[in-house]
């Protein structure tokens, strides 16, 4: 009986076949899944994974449910014991990222009644439609990608998911929905590993070191914050029972690759970015691992090495450069099995890697030869990570997850000279009296070292407790983010300029001696800072089955965090109450066949500030002065080329060291912050509708509307009633509401309506203030879905959506302003008084995928993304009634105002009072071409039993179409006069390139 009540139930769940790809999923930051369902009541439930031979029994409730929760990812097998008769044909079942499983095994006369969310592939059940969760994903394996031209990146994976577009900013990143791409999260088994310094980036390891990914575009429970943009979670490799090995290389030559267009201006000069024509990327990397038990049963390790070699060349009319990269990465994974209900996880990686760069300032174009090297630099950046993960089922109702790990990064620009040479200079005045000298110093950059380290250490607490129809979670979970960044000289630590002054001058308040003229500046300088922040978080969440087919999620998160200066003095602070994210959220199984799902979710993404504002206002300056005459030149030799150098002669020293420069880190930040600071916060409602059509067709469709309506800036402030301190200032405010800031004058606290007061006008004095910033995101998305059966596999989506307001986010794209929450919104109140569309209003978006397997030998994959361009924004200078500019003529500087002046005899510029300006709408100028990106991809599979060696060769952006993304925005460099370049391209589409990976598993 219980062996036809399997079959059943199998062959019901596979109308739910397709929906997985539309399908929302839970457990938000989680690296595991779970299964559940419905059974008779006493009936016990025993999973085993295949891998591992971990095994987990359940008895069935009262009510006839059951959870498997906290599983590790993987495929397992399912058996049901019923009146004492076990079940001899066990259900495949495969457990998802993050996802649950359902499998409902109908009542004691052996009828199946099954949710949605399983979809029977041969003989396995695996995750569709998850009816447990009411959040929205994208969820996809290793071997799924390699069936597809999908570049060995997370960022490209991220890429599949609808509604993720790469960023067309100078400084690159993921758009989620609208929003910028300072406002996304990354984790790597739990572990978040985004960059805390602007939150823009991710640590990376090898691609092959992943086994599953999730990108969450939007609807997250309680148990995640800190993001109001999108959430890439994955989870790596692990091993079991059985001993395993590979060797993957790829390798992605230059001469594989089309070569990037030189652009010219409309005049036929050179664009500012001078040639890329020469511009080569070639990269090859190979990678071995290995994995098996190292106790069967018990622990299980996972390891891999890749090595990462990447020699480029930036070739421009005059100046080249080359640079290499050599870089080793090493990761691994212990999985212990202490007991069927106990398990510890470690995982390590190193994601370190340098380069060192070659300048050639004689490069001919026409010949194209390079000449000697004239300088060399070198960087760094990555770091050292890890977490250790504990899961404990306590009861079978109750399981407790702790998690504790750290997360390094760093970014570091330095010379392989700067421990031998220092920077010497020579100053007019010298240079004046005794002409230029070429071989002064053996510095090759004259540049600081600019370093900055970061770490992360997390650490969480979550627990899930079954209570009949109801399932509890709730969890506490802490970060402490540092970062320690510096700018010093290299050598000796203090830069050397020579001058020459007039007998009898004074420096630094001291006459010189007699005879003397000629002189040194021994200058010192360092800055930079430590600054922390500590950001805490609990939540309490609810999935409450009301019935059967019923699904309601009640949650709430509280967060605080604590930005601390590097003198200790707090930056900015808030408590749980200033942060409270209500969630939720349902999930309604129509029909109660799995064929048709309503699901909707409401709720409030709040994020912290980074660790970058604080270190721009809470660093310390140490900048000293030593001067010394110049007793001559010492000659040295060069510790790379043998050549001679010179380096000055010091004599005595003239007067004291002055340390006028000298700037500690604050204490007091009364003045530079408001108080009682409100931090930014999004509010997101998604409705959606999904129907399986058969058992391998399936399409949905969702509605997705965001808003948000607080910004944490620096704005310039210069009035505040009450105060005339206030004459020039830019503290860190709410702009368009109220805030309280230390006035000196009246040594007590000011409180002021920043949308009424805050700027005064040059010239006509006229008081005003800042518009409240607003974005929103409306977005209709359509899906269609065709499951994978061993032969071909398809999905189409398309999305209509407009992001529009006064803020695109914490970063401006327009302007290619990169400092998270340091932006020119708030320059000048001209910047935010335009509503409009925004830099990531892409209206139109499509995306494709499809693969087919001819035969055991040969299959082939294709991905085809269109999307529309960007709005084009004209930015001005000045605005109505103001002598003051709102706005300068760089890209990565100043505002920019939407009002422009056109010149004429009848309309002068200049003036102020009597110049007319046109008022320019947000997109007023176009918009951008459409961006389509098509890639394809051959894999050929040895056809020898056993032997299981692979090769990919996969084309991206087919079409090589090199499409403008970015273009110059800013209108006039002064009134009335336009900018030459407005409108003409900054960014545009990568070229063509080719990748080979072969594959050789064992």
């Amino acid at each position: 009986m219980n062996s036809k009540m399997l079959k059943r139930a199998a062959l019901t769940v596979a109308l739910g076949a397709c929906l997985g790809a539309l399908a929302p999923s839970v457990m938000a930051q989680s690296a595991t899944g779970a299964i559940a369902g419905r059974a008779s009541s006493g009936d016990q439930i025993t999973i085993v994974n295949k891998a591992t031979g971990l095994t987990r029994t359940v008895t069935v409730g009262a009510d006839g449910s059951y959870r498997l929760s906290q599983l590790p990812v993987g495929d397992y097998s399912l058996q049901v014991k019923r009146d004492g008769e076990t079940d001899k044909e066990p259900l495949a079942v495969s457990v998802s990222l993050g996802g649950t499983t359902a499998v409902n095994l109908g009542g004691g006369d052996g009828g199946a009644v099954t949710l949605d969310s399983v979809q029977v592939t041969g003989s396995k059940i695996v995750n569709r439609v998850d009816v447990y969760s009411t959040e929205s994903s994208f969820n996809i394996k290793r071997e799924e990608l390699s069936r597809m031209p999908v570049d060995q990146s997370v960022a490209a994976v991220a890429l599949l998911a609808p509604g993720v577009v790469a960023s067309g900013a100078t400084f690159g990143g993921l758009t989620f929905g609208g929003s910028s791409v300072a406002e996304n999260v990354a984790y790597i088994n739990g572990l978040n590993v985004t960059d805390p310094y602007r939150r823009q980036g991710f640590s990376t390891v090898p691609f092959n070191f992943y086994e599953e990914f999730q990108v969450k575009t939007g609807g997250y429970s309680a148990e995640f914050g800190r993001s109001t943009g999108g959430v890439i979670n994955a989870i790596t490799r692990s091993g079991g029972n059985e001993f395993k090995g590979g060797v993957e290389v790829t390798m992605e030559p230059s001469a594989w690759a089309s070569s990037k267009k030189d652009h010219f201006h409309r005049d036929g000069t050179i664009d500012e970015r001078d040639r890329t024509s020469r511009d080569t990327s070639p990269l090859t990397k190979t990678n071995v691992w290995a994995s098996g038990p190292l106790v069967k049963d018990k622990l299980f390790f996972f390891a891999m090495y890749e090595n990462r070699d990447s020699d480029s060349k930036d070739v421009d009319e005059n100046e080249a450069w080359k640079t290499k990269s050599n870089n080793d990465f090493w990761g691994g994974k212990l999985d212990w099995r202490i007991t069927d209900n106990h398990m510890l996880e470690l995982l390590a990686f190193s994601d370190k890697s340098d380069f060192v760069t070659n300048s050639y300032e004689d490069y001919v174009w026409d010949t194209n030869q390079f000449g000697e090297t004239t300088g060399v630099s070198s960087g760094s950046s990555g770091g050292d990570n890890w977490s250790l993960t504990y899961t404990g089922h306590l009861t079978d109702n109750f399981v407790a997850k702790a998690m504790y790990g750290v997360n390094k990064r760093s970014s570091v620009a330095d010379s392989p000279l700067d421990g031998d040479c220092s920077i010497i200079t020579l100053a007019a005045s010298y240079t004046t009296k005794y002409g230029p000298k070429s071989n002064q110093g053996c510095h090759p950059t004259n540049s600081s070292i600019s370093s900055r380290e970061d770490k992360r250490e997390a650490a969480r607490l979550d627990f899930e407790w079954t209570l009949g129809d109801h399932l509890l979670r709730f969890g506490v979970d802490q970060e402490d983010m540092d970062s320690d960044s510096s700018v010093v000289y290299p050598g000796d630590g203090r830069s050397y300029q020579a001058l020459v002054l007039k007998p009898g001058d004074s420096v630094n308040g001291t006459v010189l001696p007699a005879g003397v003229t000629d002189i040194v500046d021994a200058r010192r300088y360092v800055t930079g800072s430590p600054v922390t922040t500590k950001a805490q978080a609990f939540y309490l969440e609810d999935n409450w089955n009301v019935t059967p087919n019923l699904l309601l999620n009640l949650g709430v998160r509280f967060d605080q965090f604590h930005n601390k200066l590097a003198s200790g003095a707090t930056f900015a602070k808030t408590k749980f109450n200033d942060m409270i994210s209500p969630r939720l959220g349902f999930s309604w199984d129509v029909k109660g066949d799995g064929t048709t799902k309503v699901f909707g979710n409401a709720g409030r993404y709040y994020t912290p500030l980074t660790n970058k504002i604080a270190d721009y206002f809470g660093g310390g300056t140490i900048d000293e002065h030593t001067y010394y005459a110049l007793d001559g030149w010492t000659e040295m030799t060069h510790p790379l080329t043998g050549k001679p150098y010179l380096v000055p002669k010091l004599g005595q020293q003239i007067g004291p060291v002055n340390t006028d420069g000298n700037a500690p880190a604050p204490s007091d930040v009364r003045t530079a912050v408001a108080k009682d600071l409100k931090q930014v916060y999004q509010d997101e409602f998604i409705l959606g509708f999904q129907q399986a059509i058969n058992q391998e067709w399936s399409y949905g469709v969702n509605a997705t509307y965001r808003k948000m309506t607080r910004a944490v800036e620096d704005a310039r402030i210069n009035h505040v009633e009450g105060c005339d301190w206030y004459s020039g200032d830019w503290p860190i405010i709410n702009p368009g509401e109220k805030n309280t800031l230390w006035c000196p004058d009246t040594n007590s606290w000011v409180t002021f309506d920043s949308s009424k007061d805050g700027y005064k006008a040059g010239g006509s004095g006229l008081v005003m203030g800042y518009k409240k910033p607003k974005r929103t995101y409306k977005a209709v998305e359509f899906q269609l879905d065709r499951a994978w059966n061993d032969k071909w596999s398809f999905n189409a989506s398309y999305i209509w959506s407009k992001s529009e307001g006064n803020i695109e986010g914490p970063v401006n794209s327009d302007t290619g302003y990169a400092d998270t929450n340091l932006v020119q919104y708030y320059d000048h109140p001209a910047v935010n008084e335009r509503y409009g569309v925004l830099f990531n209003d892409f209206r139109h978006q499509f995306k494709l995928r499809g693969t087919y397997k001819l035969n055991e030998q040969w299959s082939f994959g294709s991905t085809l993304s269109a999307r529309s361009g960007g709005p084009i924004t004209a930015f001005g200078v000045v605005w109505p009634d103001d002598s003051r500019n709102a706005g300068g003529p760089g890209e990565f500087s100043g505002g920019g105002s939407g009002w422009l002046c056109e010149s004429s005899p009848t309309n002068n510029c200049s003036d102020w009072k009597t110049r007319q300006l046109t008022y320019s709408e947000r997109g007023a100028f176009g918009r951008m071409p459409w961006v389509v990106d098509l890639g394809a991809s051959v894999m050929w599979t040895l056809p020898v039993e056993g032997i299981d060696l692979k090769a990919r060769l996969s084309v991206y952006n087919l079409l090589n179409r090199q499409t403008t993304v970015n273009v110059h925005s800013r209108y006039e460099s002064a009134p009335g006069s336009k900018m030459a370049y407005f409108g003409e391209g900054t960014v545009w589409q990568a070229p063509r390139y080719t990748n080979l990976v072969v594959t050789w598993n064992f």
